[in-house]
């Protein structure tokens, strides 16, 4: 007879668990599960990437509403369990139902400590725990200030999930340096002076005094020196203590978690429990590895089976704001122990091996992890290294004298060498996989699991595929677009092109879209590829853009809208201030500031008064600024030599000429110019998507640069002698970047993926460059307009609008 299974918790040790499980003997049980968060299970690991924009949710969806049903899962979702019956074997939901159950899965996870200072309760004071407190650090923009407390793994992805979305994000840490449980004090030097040159500030050694607020929300963080950090939100990222309340309050053994023997089973033996709400042995587990070995027995257990679930030496392999990060073992000093150091400060590499009577005790690496596995297993396994003493600290490849290649370092590990720490997989177990048929990284990855869970194994895992299959292995295909297609966007695009598809039902109906009318991810990216590509017969669907393109201005957290005017090059005049100080007195605007890229924000503008506003504005001159679009922002320029000097060139002239070529097109994704008058570099043109330096001889033009979770400089395209030139170069390079990018890729992104060496091949070709810059001039005929000049002329009944506004109106 079947029996009850009750799961209380849907995260990932549940989740897990229930896999093995329905893997194992999928009739055994009947299974309910409840989960106080309204939706299944989903990878909260990666909670970063839909933070920063790198991901959707519905990307890291780990069991989506169909798996349950298939497998025959009840889900409760969005429903708390009120109690345990132990004694008539039942649970009792919120609303009073009653589910009896022969055995009892515990998955009620951990829940964010809180420290109760002043002021914790204020609105705006939140966690980082779960989808609802990312979506809340979502609403942050441009312009807006957050404080994080706490310097640990989830404050530091928190602050820069926010920093790249353009928030002025504050870290604030008690102590010394960061990650200090995970990394050693130069270790987080490193890390702290990269969060630092990423925008985020970071105050350690810095003690919490008193929440500020106002009107019930929060304003700032007091510090005990008096320091006070005024912000919009706080979000408390100091750690976790497991969920125990439900099992105290049915009489189970608790103490810092809920108590399981090795079988997993609790004080009584039809309860299990498993997950960040356990204790065994004294120890709590917040890592994955240790949470999925113990899913594993929960289902052996379930099922009769013998299996005993037992503490392992864990490593911590991070990728934290694009820093590679790792740390096992115990790295402290100590007599008799003794350090390897390496350091390439060039590189932003730095390693540290701690050995006590050679054998390696501990490591912290940062900026370069590749032979991090390699190294957990010898502090796993005792080895004594006195014969690689003076290579050990370069890694397998160096050992037995002569350097191996990545791939021959591989093949070297032995079988129990630990590829995937998350999911606690060992090469062996790949190679086996792979023997058995799972020749690519998406067949490996449902095999074994390994690469399944944070993902900073993946490459290692394609090393283990390469040295397994050797001349057989095919590198992995491009991701598909979305759920719609199997097509990745490169083949999306080249087959836009080759069959002349020309509307967004020919793509469906052509290319086999298993949906009739797309999805939120592929409609956007559709529409622009549509546009870029044919200009002339394609029709932009507005319906088809993000909310704020749809709005033409940035919403708020507070249902309002940011308001940017165009100000070209950063130049304005005194008519055109007095209509925004007019405009934003008019319609009550609570905040006008200043941006980085030289333009004045109207924020808090209420969604009714946009047409309005856009009339006033469009009345003194104004047109919009589009720094809601994906297509050009700023053009951000120094005086050049009409004031400086030290200027070479008319920079600001030249600011001015490219904005109004380039201003009202749509680009993979946001643009940002700059133009320096000299190398002296004020505008910062090294570090945007295109520069320009003037120079005495005429113009470098670089391509490439980013200043957010990825800072890069800018690398030389070319070198022109003309403004005249330059226009060309940049109409080209843009258009070039706009019918061959994936949607969402930055240029540097793009640049990586095609090779600079390429690009330049297309714009040093003057026949090339000419065609690209026509193209580019073709559809910014057809699409260059100010969108709120025609919102404002179709819903403003006082609007009086410009006749016939063009660049020369707008000037």
């Amino acid at each position: 007879m079947t029996q009850n299974l009750v799961i209380i918790g849907a995260g990932m040790a549940t989740g897990r668990a229930l896999e093995h499980l329905l893997d194992a003997e999928p009739d055994a049980y009947n299974v309910t599960l409840f989960n106080a968060e309204p939706r299944g299970n989903y990878n909260r690991i990666m909670l970063s990437p839909v933070l920063s924009g790198d991901k959707a949710y519905d990307e890291i969806v780990t069991h989506t509403a169909e798996w349950y049903d298939e497998n025959g899962v009840t889900c409760r979702f969005g429903e708390k369990v009120a109690g345990i019956d132990r004694t008539a074997k039942t649970v009792t939901a919120a609303n009073g139902d009653v589910v009896p159950y022969d055995k009892l899965l515990l998955g009620t996870g951990s829940n964010p400590f809180m420290i109760p200072l002043p002021g914790h309760d204020l609105e705006g004071v939140i966690a980082y725990r779960d989808l609802e407190d990312t979506e809340r650090m979502m609403t942050m923009v441009e312009g807006q200030k957050v404080v994080v407390i706490g310097g640990g793994l989830l404050g530091l992805e928190a602050a820069a999930g926010m920093a790249a979305r353009g928030v002025d994000v504050t870290v604030v840490h008690l102590m010394g340096h960061l990650m200090e449980r995970q990394l050693d004090e130069a270790a987080g030097y490193l890390l702290r002076k990269a969060l630092i040159d990423k925008g985020i500030t970071v105050k350690c050694s810095a003690n919490s005094k008193e929440i500020l607020g106002k009107d019930g929300h929060v304003t700032g963080l007091l510090l005990e020196d008096g320091t006070e950090l005024p912000c919009d939100l706080l979000v408390m990222a100091v750690g976790i203590r497991p969920n125990t309340a439900l099992a105290a309050e049915a009489g189970l053994a608790v103490g810092k978690g809920i108590h399981v023997d090795d079988q997993m089973v609790t004080s009584d033996a039809d309860i299990l429990a498993v997950g960040e709400c356990v204790e065994h042995n004294g120890a709590l587990f917040g890592l994955v590895a240790p949470l999925y070995e113990q899913a594993k027995v929960v289902a052996q257990t379930l099922l009769g089976q013998e299996a005993a679930f037992v503490q392992k030496e864990v490593s911590t392999k991070l990728k934290v704001t694009g820093c590679d990060l790792f740390s096992a073992g115990d790295f402290a000093d100590g007599p008799g122990r003794e350090d390897i150091v390496f350091r390439d400060p060039a590189r932003g590499v730095y390693k540290r091996l701690v050995l006590e009577e050679n054998r390696v005790k501990g490591a912290v690496f940062y900026g370069d992890t590749a032979d991090s596995n390699w190294f957990f297993g010898l502090i796993k396994d005792g080895t004594d290294v006195a014969e690689m003493r003076e290579t050990l600290i370069f890694g397998p490849a160096f050992q037995g004298g002569t350097p191996l290649d990545p791939m021959a370092a591989v093949a070297a590990l032995p079988d129990d060498a630990e590829i995937c720490g998350c999911n606690g997989i060992s090469k062996g177990t790949i190679v086996a996989a792979i023997q058995d048929g799972a020749t690519d990284l998406a067949a490996v990855r449902t095999v074994t699991k390994a690469s399944g869970s944070c993902g900073t194994c993946t490459g290692l895992v394609e090393q283990v595929l390469g040295a397994t299959l050797g001349d057989d292995f095919v590198i992995p295909a491009a991701q598909s677009m979305c759920g719609c297609t199997d097509l990745a966007h490169e083949e999306v695009r080249r087959l836009i092109k080759s069959k002349g598809l020309k509307s967004m039902p020919a793509v469906w109906q052509e290319l086999g879209w298993k949906t009739t009318c797309g999805c939120h991810v592929c409609r956007p990216a559709l529409n622009f590829y549509l546009l870029a590509d044919w200009p002339v017969e394609y029709q932009d669907d507005p319906q088809s853009r993000f909310i704020n393109e749809r709005k033409h201005a940035n919403i708020q957290k507070d249902g309002t809208f940011s308001v940017v005017p165009r100000i070209w090059g950063g130049i304005t005049n005194p008519d055109e201030l007095r209509a925004i100080a007019d405009a934003a007195d008019k319609y009550h605007v609570p905040t006008v500031k200043f941006t980085g890229g030289q333009r004045i924000d109207l924020l808090g503008v209420k969604g009714e008064d946009l047409p309005h506003i856009w009339a006033d504005l469009n009345k003194a001159g104004l047109v919009s600024g589009h720094a809601y679009s994906k297509g050009l922002r700023t053009v951000k320029t120094c005086v050049g030599t009409d004031h400086c000097r030290f200027g070479t060139q008319d920079s600001t002239g030249l600011g001015i000429r490219l904005e109004k070529m380039l201003w009202g097109s749509w680009t993979p994704h946001k643009l940002k110019l700059a133009v320096s008058g000299c190398p002296r570099n004020c505008a910062e043109a090294t570090c945007k998507d295109i520069g320009v330096v003037c120079v005495d001889s005429g113009y470098q033009v670089s391509i490439g640069g980013a200043a957010g979770m990825d800072v890069k400089e800018t690398e030389l395209l070319c070198q022109v002698a003309t403004e005249d030139e330059t226009m060309e170069v940049v109409a080209a390079v843009t258009q070039l970047y706009r019918e061959n990018a994936k949607y969402l890729d930055r240029i540097y992104k793009w640049m990586n993926k095609v090779g600079l060496d390429w690009i330049k091949d297309q714009i040093d070709d003057p026949d090339t460059r000419r065609a690209l810059a026509d193209r580019f001039e073709l559809s910014q005929s057809i699409y260059r307009k100010d969108p709120w000049a025609e919102h404002a002329r179709d819903k403003a009944e006082t609007y009086q609008p410009l006749a016939n506004l063009t660049l020369e109106a707008a000037e």
